[in-house]
Formats: structure tokens, sequence, C-alpha cells
């Protein structure tokens, strides 16, 4: 399941509105793009990249295809959204609104961004919401802007009473600070001087390498920059020195091998990670893959990546 297309369609039905959904099983960029004209859609729900970067690749492809002129904003959660994606589709149509909200089914308005005009909002930066704090994960004091520690995010307000059946999970989640209930489904996060947040990630897919922590969405960030990728995702797999190495499983864009081989650009994304990240930070391997097998809600399978790419390396 996925919270933004039931959240955004039961919120347009309370106030008389309408829900238009494709009819294709698959997603069609193209399809989505003629059915916007068709019906004159005010906005649409997305998560993340996995959506529209296919999206913004049929624009360019066919720019005067599509006239776009009832759309009003595009609403985005769940997975990252990047700068650079959002600018590509401003340029299309500058008047629309983007919103990246932060949200998780059992944490709804941690934060959010617009987007608008020429201001895209750098990638995973937010500002959060009135009810969320950036909290230390063993004193749970609140983290002091602009000193560079990470924290993990908690909610309070109106929360869930826990996990159906599942004490135990519910129990990690849902806790107790300062007298008030929150809940805290374990997403890091830093906070600069004028309060804005920049997400890290969730904690439970964090890669422990040598012993420093990455987190998982910030290398995929910056893997996905390079044109030749069309998607990627980074895991950690057992390392007999480091305890856990930093692994890249990449879904090119078309035709991308046929300008070099699986080694050479294996090499090239690694150096283009280090381009922009700390050296430790880059992925020792690079797996390419067909597909990452995103689900339709955009959702990727770590655990079983990480298995897959696990057995990979062994042989």
């Amino acid at each position: 399941m996925h919270g933004t297309g039931s959240f955004s369609s039961l919120g347009m039905l309370s106030v008389g509105g309408s829900v238009v959904t494709l009819e294709s099983r698959r997603f069609d960029a193209s399809e989505l793009l003629d059915t916007i004209d068709r019906e004159k859609v005010n906005v649409i729900a997305i998560v993340g990249d996995a959506f529209a970067k296919p999206i913004l690749e049929a624009l360019d492809r066919e720019p005067k295809r599509w006239h776009l002129s009832t759309l009003l904003g595009i609403i985005s959660s769940g997975v990252m959204w990047s700068e650079e994606t959002k600018r590509g589709l401003l340029r299309h149509k500058p008047t629309m609104l983007l919103v990246d909200a932060f949200s998780s089914s059992e944490a709804l308005g941690i934060g959010s961004s617009v987007s608008s005009g020429t201001d895209a909002t750098p990638t995973a930066n937010f500002t959060l919401g009135p009810e969320v704090r950036v909290l230390d994960p063993v004193t749970w004091a609140d983290v002091e802007p602009g000193s560079g520690r990470s924290g993990v995010l908690a909610l309070g307000g109106r929360v869930p009473l826990g996990y159906y059946k599942d004490p135990e999970k519910s129990e990690s989640t849902f806790k107790v600070i300062d007298g008030s209930r929150m809940s805290v489904p374990g997403d890091y996060a830093t906070v600069s001087g004028d309060g804005t947040v920049h997400l890290l990630g969730r904690g439970s897919v964090v890669i422990n390498t040598g012993g420093e922590k990455v987190f998982p969405e910030e290398v995929e960030e910056v893997l996905k920059l390079d044109p030749q990728v069309r998607d990627a995702i980074v895991v950690g797999i057992p390392d007999d020195r480091f305890g856990q190495a930093v692994t890249a499983v990449v879904e090119l864009a078309q035709g991308a091998l046929h300008a070099s081989n699986e080694t050479e650009l294996e090499a090239e994304l690694i150096d283009h990670t280090k381009a922009h990240l700390a050296g430790y930070k880059a992925p020792r391997r690079v797996r390419f893959v067909e597909s990452i097998g995103r689900a339709p809600t955009g959702k990727v399978d770590y655990t079983r990546h990480a298995a897959e790419t696990a057995q990979w390396a062994a042989k």
C-alpha cells in the first residue's frame, strides 16, 4: 500500500472533487500526460523520482505534445524527489507548484517543501511541521540547529495507537518524550542554522562500514545525477574487513553500456560518487541490473536486493 494516493484521493473527494485514474496496469508517462490534458486534471499525486523522471523524459522527448494548461500542481511523498528533476519539470510549466511532502503512514506531516518558477528546493530539504522535533536517539534531547549532528525525527500531536497486533514494533516506534506521546519511525536528519531539515534516510537501512554510517539515499541521489543512470539503490553487503561494504545496484539508461564496458563504467560511477561525497560513502562495487524492480508504489525491497547482491559478490 501507499498512503500518498489514498490521502490525496480521499482529500479531493471530501471537498466534492473528482479522482481520475489511469486505465493501464503499468505506469506509462505518456498515458498520464494524455489523461491530464483530456480530463483537465488540476493536481496529480506521484511517488518521487520513480515517477517524476519518466514524466520528465516524456516531456523532454515531445515538448509540444502536451499543453498541461489545467495542471496546477504535483504532490509527491514516499521516495526522494531530486532538485534536478524538479527543475526539469518546472522548465516545461513554471507556474505549477511542486509539493514534496515528507510523511509516513505512522507519522503524517513531518515536513514539506514547495518549488515553483525557477526556485526548486534542494533534494531532501524540508521545513518541519509544527509538531515535529529532531532528537538525539540516546538522550532524546533536541539536536541544536547548525551543530552538524544528526538525530531522529519525532512527530507529536495526533499519532496512531500502534501497529495492529505488533506490540514490539509499536513500543519501538511510539514513545513518550517529555510527557508527550510521539511517533519515531526511524528517519534521520540534520538541522541547519535556519531550521531547515536535511533528510539523511531511514535508520533501518543504514550501512555500517568500518564504523562509519552511510545512508543509502544520500549515495543513491548522487549516482542518479549521472546521465548514464536511470535508477539506483545502495545496499550494505557482508565484508571481512569493514563489516559491511557499500555496494550500488544500478539500472542504466538505454544504451549506456554501448559506450563503455561494465568495468570501465563501474569505475566511472565510483569516481563520480567520490567527486560529490566523502570517499567512504562511495560504492566499492557496482552491480548492473536490467531493472531495479520497484513496486507500483515506487518503493524498493532493500532486503531482497542486499541478499541478491551478496550472492553476486560472492561468485
